[in-house]
């Protein structure tokens, strides 16, 4: 088998799997059901397309950077009639960084690191209001497993985090459950069409553990695991390193557009 790395990181990210309606929520990590959809949209794939080849691949992510949990809250009057539209809120990730992977046969891996790198249509990161801060492709990892590729990739966290909270000496990896293996949480989050007309997903079974983080013996600053909030577990909160006043948003969130 073979692995695809895809490196999540943008001001802004979305990954809902029970949104609906006016509440549009995210889970803590990206969804399999949003990855595939970037797969898709990357190699121009219709929404009524067959999704069945990238629905077998599995999946998996480990939060670098868990980010901040934020909330929009919106009000809007139709454009002919002014009449006044349903209040809405959605909720986003700031400031996440992930490492995302799918696993399957090479030449279906291949195809889709090559669609990555000349998309299609440009990814964005859950909603289309999300575009990514650098380009997402890790690259290809042959005769791997998925949750050895993870383990090894180099942690990805920002500069200012590195530089604020240290370096934790483990890391949150979500992971497709086995045949056989009792998941830890389900959610309704494996995408079987992604036409407009009637959108259907199936359960999806989600294994968490951590991983020792590859950089915790050479990142500069902090102390290795003094991570204040440390990284969520699955369906928990988005971690919130630090709340007090004046200092949510003391650096820039556009450093990462340097790495371009």
């Amino acid at each position: 088998m073979s692995v695809l790395l895809l490196r999540l990181a943008g001001p802004l990210q979305a990954w809902g799997s029970a949104a609906r309606f006016v509440r549009r929520t995210t889970e803590n990590a990206p969804t399999k059901s949003g990855v595939l959809g970037l797969l898709a949209a990357a190699q121009g794939r219709e929404r009524d397309a067959d999704l069945s080849d990238l629905a077998a691949l599995r999946y998996g992510v480990r939060i670098d950077q868990p980010g901040t949990r934020m909330r929009d809250f919106q009000t809007a009057h139709h454009f002919d009639t002014d009449k006044a539209m349903p209040l809405s809120e959605r909720f986003y990730l700031a400031d996440a960084v992930f490492v995302a992977a799918v696993e399957g046969e090479p030449e279906i891996v291949e195809r889709l690191d090559a669609a990555v790198r000349a998309p299609v249509w440009l990814p964005y990161l859950g909603r289309r209001s999300c575009p990514p801060s650098a380009p997402l492709d890790l690259g290809v990892r042959e005769d791997a497993d998925l949750a050895t590729a993870l383990a090894e990739v180099p942690w990805q966290a920002s500069e200012w985090y590195r530089a604020r909270y240290g370096t934790p000496r483990e890391l949150p990896l979500l992971l497709d459950s086995a045949p056989g293996e009792a998941p830890d949480q389900s959610f309704r989050d494996a995408p079987i069409t992604f036409d407009p007309r009637h959108r259907r997903y199936a359960l999806r079974g989600v294994v968490a553990s951590r991983v020792p983080n590859p950089s915790a013996d050479r990142a500069p600053g902090g102390v290795p695991g003094d991570v204040p909030g440390d990284v969520p577990e699955a369906g928990e909160p988005a971690g919130v390193p630090d709340q007090r006043p004046g200092t949510a948003a003391d650096h820039d969130p556009t450093s990462a557009l340097g790495a371009v």
